[in-house]
């Protein structure tokens, strides 16, 4: 299936400030195949609203650009997906405050596993430095874990979670957020729309600008091709 996701985190609270901040994802992701190899590519680009200096006043802008595509090995079964490939984000951000104003390339590995009809889980490992950019910006060197599981309750209903933990190698600073959400499935056609709030809690952190609290919201529309 071919998907286009809206999915929005509005953190209440950041760390070492009172201050609140949103950031909106508009995701896009298929799979494809390049000879008898099968890939699947997924381009994410962020809308982010934080307080700035010096007055604290909210800046809104696109924030840098995500692309990565993983090679989808042969597992023997249909229902498990696993996956490794590169990524690269570029700084597509239209104010300075709101990104990077670096290029940055890594890695990425992806694991589902959708062999039962009542629980679903997997992962999202990536790793990315920064290579070229602004000499006056922090370097890049971001890895990130994404765990996530689905119960499902019957009629499309299923409860979530879906967290990122994220890590950065440069300075040592983390964010484990924890969180459960539920979700309700609905088809219309050849159209599957996921609809879902997930709540989290930060349980581990360090540094500025770190979520406390944030709520995770989201559209997913796949299209069957």
């Amino acid at each position: 299936m071919t998907a286009f996701n809206l999915q929005n985190y509005y953190i209440g609270k950041l760390t070492e400030s009172e201050d609140s901040a949103n950031q909106f994802w508009l995701r896009y992701a298929k799979p494809f195949s390049v000879g008898e190899t099968n890939w699947v590519l997924r381009a994410s680009l962020p809308v982010n609203t934080v307080a700035t200096p010096p007055d604290g006043s909210k800046s809104t802008s696109i924030g840098d650009l995500n692309i990565f595509s993983a090679y989808l090995f042969d597992t023997g079964n249909p229902a498990v997906s696993f996956g490794f490939g590169p990524q690269v984000t570029a700084p597509t951000a239209s104010k300075d405050e709101l990104g990077s104003e670096k290029w940055s390339a890594g890695l990425v590995n992806v694991l589902f596993n959708a062999s039962s009809p009542k629980f679903q889980f997997g992962y999202l490992l990536s790793w990315q430095h920064s290579f070229a950019g602004s000499s006056t910006r922090e370097t890049v060197n971001m890895a990130a874990f994404q765990p996530f599981a689905f119960y499902q309750l019957g009629g499309g209903t299923y409860l979530r979670t879906a967290p990122i933990w994220a890590y950065n190698l440069d300075n040592d600073n983390y964010s484990v957020p924890l969180g459960v959400g539920i979700g309700q499935v609905i088809k219309r056609g050849k159209t599957v729309f996921n609809i879902f709030v997930e709540p989290q809690w930060s349980v581990a952190d360090k540094g500025p600008g770190q979520p406390k609290w944030q709520v995770y919201v989201g559209l997913n529309m796949q299209f069957m091709n």
